[in-house]
């Protein structure tokens, strides 16, 4: 058996190269999942994964000490190292422990057994993902690409618009209500989670984007009558033809539609990564994290200080392309 596998194929090669599953830890297995299925209701990748990892566990032990559903801490400790040692990446390994955390309550549950041998096992800490940001000349191009001649390409424009100057999620632009806009004071009163409220400021080329929108193109799509039955039962301030409110699902179809327009490799954008880029352009250009944090509505400043690591990221990645030494 290879001593260390560093790819993905030598990684299935090695289980393969693993003793065959024993029948008595096949049917704990199937028998917890048809359980698990019927309690939880898993997907099928969920429990064709949850299956894989089982059976792995079980042909590596091949049988020691009972099988699989006898095995106790030292020995999932074991497996749990053995992966990590043959490459197996963090994610894996921690949802390895997910499904033996399933299948071992399982056991105390229908089985009788008393111990959970999960009990201490600590997952393993997942790197975090840098949110996505995108270049202050791509945010220029995405923009621009709504054709704002027609009464929907203005609400898009307009809704770009905010979603980038203010730093907005997805759910609180399409719920903004017509009445969350104060443009005298050039702001947004905004609904966020936890229904929490917060007062976000403008801008001037929203607010402009904005006006526009209001005075040429929403009395179109409300059809010259009020609308009412938004999210929060007022009325919507972005409509469709229908005289509806536009949902999260259109938007981000809009905004994928106008990522290819402006050039933009559809891996880089999401709605979300204009939030991303609102912060991390900020950030770029001097803004206090406390304050990013409030125009955010992040209840805690661990969340937003994950844009520093954006922002530094982009800054080494600067220093290296253009310093003579970089």
């Amino acid at each position: 058996m290879p001593t260390l596998a560093t790819s993905p194929a030598e990684r299935r090669a090695l289980a393969i190269a693993l003793p065959p599953l024993r029948q008595d830890d096949r049917s704990a297995i199937e028998s917890f999942l048809d359980a698990f299925w019927a309690d939880v209701g898993i997907s099928t990748q969920t429990a064709a994964a949850y299956r894989r990892d089982l059976e792995g566990l079980a042909r590596w032990r091949d049988g020691r000490e009972g099988g699989i559903a006898h095995a106790d801490r030292a020995a999932l400790f074991e497996h749990l190292a053995w992966r990590t040692r043959h490459g197996w990446s963090p994610r894996s390994n921690a949802r390895l422990l997910s499904a033996l955390r399933a299948f071992y309550a399982d056991r105390q549950r229908r089985h009788g057994r008393i111990d959970d041998p999960t009990a201490l096992l600590e997952p393993p800490k997942l790197p975090r993902p840098l949110p996505k940001a995108l270049g202050e000349a791509q945010i220029d191009a995405l923009l621009a690409a709504p054709d704002t001649a027609t009464v929907e390409g203005l609400r898009d424009r307009t809704m770009l618009e905010l979603m980038y100057a203010c730093g907005l999620r997805v759910s609180e632009l399409t719920e903004l209500p017509a009445n969350g806009v104060n443009l005298r004071q050039g702001a947004l009163r905004v609904t966020g989670k936890g229904g929490r409220t917060r007062l976000v400021p403008l801008g001037e080329e929203a607010q402009h984007w904005l006006q526009r929108y209001l005075a040429d193109a929403r009395p179109v799509l409300a059809g010259g009558r009020p609308v009412s039955g938004g999210a929060h039962g007022e009325a919507p301030l972005f409509l469709t033809a229908r005289r509806e409110a536009l949902t999260r699902q259109r938007f981000w179809t809009l905004v994928k539609r106008y990522a290819v327009l402006a050039g933009i490799p559809s891996a880089r954008i999401s709605p979300h990564a204009l939030r991303h880029s609102f912060a991390t352009h900020l950030l770029n250009h001097g803004a206090d994290l406390r304050a990013l944090q409030m125009l955010l509505g992040h209840s805690s400043l661990s969340t937003t200080q994950i844009y520093t690591l954006v922002a530094r990221e982009q800054l080494q990645r600067l220093h290296a392309t253009h310093h003579p030494r970089g």
